[in-house]
């Protein structure tokens, strides 16, 4: 018996269990994401308008890349309905390139995977937030890149020449496009700005009209002779000073950027290219990445903050997913451990107007309930919304399969996981089956393994419609024995 056979006679169009990963399930993405939550979902999502931080601990397929799809989608939705009063949304889940720039940033004996990580600090994680941010704002400016052509372009008129000269410094430090070199992007922006860079003229111009003018009167006055004077020059090099100490101030300031920045592919000619685009006025006093340490990047996230209010968006939130899938992690709870806790510090995560949405791994939590007092006073997660455990119980699990399998309906038809098993079968049977498998990935392999089990086993030409009660219990002990033999596996180290 063909299992698409046995699904048109349930009047279903697909198998609602085949995928098992939330970016790639078309019913999650089409279907359930706007009908289908976790029970904690109120907690997890919080108030847009008033962004709040949640740390939620799941274990491998409980629904953390399913909850991040479901928070950026809703927040699109809010963003739709409040057009003055939109979320900026930080999707902070790839870490590879991060790891490897900051590998490449290291010397060579610290490059080493067991030892790289524990050099990793909160400003590397400040320098990656602030790069997604300020890359995406620019997309969007310049009306470039995947996402601006998902949303309607900004428009920079209600920024203030202050504003527009801080997402200036901002692009300059942390625009990371690779579509065409970092100083022509940057002139670019300039120009949309309408932000005046003439002055970079103001002191060469100043030298090559001293270089033309101290000869010519000298040769006026003196004569050719006067040419060969030492002292003729003295005025011409006095001329240069002020372009002179300009390059050494901009280059001074590029060098420590591309220096601090370790998570980041920054070359210092081309930041010193942007750099001499500024007038002194115009950097004296800013915040710059050029030294170790947090206090330059949280002035730079309020600076990021304000441009942002301006163009109409009063609150952001950064979604954290996928820390255990980077090649320098592979799995291993200790280095998971290493990039995770420089995060959890209590001045970032209650930052005002930003809301942090951590969905780490179950495995983290033995290392929380082995921390001193020293990092709980500074974590503070009991000021947070913090999930131990995203549990789902058989109940649970059960209206997921239920609105799974009615996402994939035929019109005018409301299945259930029942109508597919034997009458003999009780319910509460089932929803204990279902509260042993723990997590939807669980739930979704076990149903596609019955389904297609049961499907094998009878011909074509003798099809039954309903799975009888031996079929359910022996799938769900091979299912079960099957992931012991897999869960008793030693981690990647």
């Amino acid at each position: 018996m063909k299992l698409q056979q046995f699904l048109q006679h349930h009047h279903l169009r697909c198998n609602p269990f085949t995928e098992e990963d939330a970016v790639r399930d078309p019913v999650f993405k089409q279907h359930c994401i706007n009908s289908t939550f976790h029970p904690a979902w109120d907690k997890i999502y919080g108030d847009p308008a008033e962004p709040g931080t949640a740390i939620v601990f799941g274990e491998k397929g409980a629904g953390k890349t399913a909850l991040r799809l479901q928070i950026a989608a809703h927040l699109r939705l809010h963003n739709q309905k409040h057009p003055h009063h939109r979320v900026w949304v930080i999707q902070y889940t790839d870490f590879n390139r991060f790891l490897d720039q900051f590998r490449n940033a290291l010397p060579g004996r610290w490059r080493e995977p067991a030892k790289l990580l524990s050099r990793w600090r909160l400003w590397d994680h400040l320098d990656a937030i602030l790069s997604l941010a300020t890359t995406e704002l620019v997309d969007r400016l310049l009306g470039e890149g995947p996402q601006a052509e998902a949303d309607e372009p900004l428009e920079p008129a209600a920024l203030s020449r202050q504003q527009k000269r801080d997402l200036l410094l901002l692009a300059l430090c942390y625009d990371q496009s690779f579509g065409q070199p970092r100083h022509v992007r940057w002139s670019q922006l300039a120009r949309r700005l309408g932000f005046p860079t003439w002055g970079r003229f103001l002191a060469p111009t100043l030298g090559a009209a001293g270089t033309v003018l101290f000869p010519a009167l000298a040769v006026k006055y003196w004569g050719v002779a006067g040419l060969l004077w030492p002292w003729t020059y003295a005025p011409v090099a006095a001329s240069w000073t002020p372009w002179l100490l300009r390059c050494w101030n901009r280059w001074k300031r590029a060098w420590g950027i591309a220096g601090q920045v370790r998570v980041l592919n920054h070359e210092t000619g081309s930041l010193w290219r942007m750099l001499q685009q500024l007038s002194g006025d115009d950097l004296a006093g800013q915040p710059l990445p050029t030294q170790d340490r947090t206090d330059d990047r949280y002035e730079l996230l309020v600076k990021l903050q304000g441009v942002l209010r301006a163009l109409g968006y009063t609150s952001v939130i950064v979604l954290v997913d996928r820390v255990d899938e980077p090649h320098l992690i592979n799995g291993a709870p200790e280095r998971m451990k290493e990039l995770v806790w420089p995060l959890l510090d209590n001045k970032l995560l209650s930052h005002p107007g930003v809301g942090f949405k951590l969905l780490l791994p179950v495995e983290l939590t033995y290392f929380i309930e082995r921390e001193s007092a020293q990092f709980h006073q500074r974590a503070r997660l009991d000021k947070h919304n913090l999930i131990r455990s995203l549990e789902w119980t058989g109940e649970s699990l059960l209206d997921v399969a239920r609105d799974r399998l009615r996402a994939c309906a035929e019109p005018g038809y409301e299945p259930n996981v029942m109508d597919l098993l034997d009458g003999d079968i009780n319910p509460q049977r089932v929803v204990d089956a279902f509260a042993s498998l723990r997590t939807p990935r669980n739930l979704f392999k076990f149903m596609y393994q019955l389904l297609a089990s049961h499907c094998k086993a009878f011909p074509e030409e003798q099809p039954v419609w309903t799975i009888s009660r031996e079929r359910f219990e022996t799938e769900l002990a091979l299912y079960q024995r099957e992931q012991q033999v897999y869960s008793s596996r030693p981690a990647a180290v």
